[in-house]
């Protein structure tokens, strides 16, 4: 079998990690490396044998099986149309973008080729998801309490809203998804931000957030979601269901029912580089297990983004399902 090629537009620290799964798959050559800044480029395509290009025309004209975006979330659009327009296989790193219109617009192109896209949502890929929805099997999901409590990622625009979205867009999307994969749709939020930013220059988002969720299927739920800490507390859910309480997070799973306690841990390295093996087998026809194609994630976003703007507002708003 011919080597897939791939290329990457941006070569941010997400950049370098899909990298690193991709260089070490099987018959995966990394053939290319753009970004707005050269010198990025330059460091990461030569820690893998790649070539720089200029731009994403270059890299497209570089014979690729498929392109990997993984760019800031104001950065997005752009290179994402290019590609459909190519018709290449696309992986798009979350959050899809800083705008959900943007997104939708995107989608859109994308239903219209009718293109293979994964996103990279990869606690989907966890074995300990998969055996939490063993674990909880048909009984109906009665409460979710999803956190995310971190600290301000090391790069400039993280901290501004129209650049980032803010931690709940940015950060909080994983356990969204995750709370959207075990629980169902969410359909109506009321959130608050505490208006006041985090201590870095050039802060405007709130530094804490916390929301409710309403469930189409009667569950209801909660988000906290801070980033005024020095370091990683907790990114995680809860769930509980009748005589049943499960609590998630990327390295271990815990379980609690009327016979008593148990957990299960796991390597959360091994569910980033399922989400890149799985995307690879399905551009080379031997594979079909891309679990989050861009239209569902467009739907983690869209309950992301409906949450800021809750925050922002001060007003419970419906989550857009279209």
């Amino acid at each position: 079998m011919p080597a897939t090629r791939v290329g990457l537009v941006g070569a941010g620290g997400v950049a370098q990690r899909h990298a690193r799964v991709l260089s070490g798959l099987p018959n995966v050559q990394l053939v290319g490396v753009t970004d707005v800044l050269p010198e990025a480029a330059r460091r990461l395509a030569d820690a893998h044998g790649a070539s720089v290009l200029p731009d994403v025309a270059a890299l497209l004209g570089e014979g690729l099986d498929a392109v990997y975006v993984c760019v800031p979330p104001f950065a997005h659009g752009p290179a994402e149309r290019a590609v459909i327009a190519a018709g290449v296989p696309l992986f798009v790193e979350k959050p899809i973008s800083v705008d959900l219109n943007e997104a939708r617009q995107t989608a859109g192109l994308i239903a219209e080729r009718g293109l293979l896209t994964g996103v990279g949502h990869h606690w989907r890929y966890s074995a300990l998801v998969e055996r939490a929805r063993e674990v909880l099997g048909d009984r109906p999901v009665r409460q979710v309490t999803a956190s995310w409590l971190d600290k301000v990622p090391p790069v400039a625009w993280w901290s501004q809203r129209d650049r980032s979205g803010g931690p709940v867009v940015e950060q909080a999307a994983h356990v969204l998804d995750l709370a959207r994969h075990l629980a169902g749709e969410v359909t109506e939020v009321s959130a608050v931000g505490n208006g006041t930013p985090p201590g870095v220059d050039g802060a405007d988002i709130d530094g804490a957030t916390a929301a409710t969720l309403r469930f189409a299927g009667g569950a209801v739920g909660t988000l906290a979601a801070t980033c005024v800490l020095d370091w990683k507390q907790r990114a995680g859910l809860e769930v509980y269901a009748d005589g049943l309480a499960l609590a998630i997070t990327e390295d271990r799973l815990t379980v609690r029912d009327s016979d008593g306690e148990w957990s299960v841990d796991a390597d959360p390295d091994a569910a980033r580089t399922a989400v890149d093996r799985a995307f690879v087998e399905a551009v080379r026809g031997a594979g079909d297990d891309v679990r989050v194609p861009y239209a569902e994630a467009l739907r983690t976003h869209a309950l992301a983004t409906v949450i800021a703007q809750s925050a922002a507002t001060g007003r419970p708003m419906a989550v857009p399902h279209d």
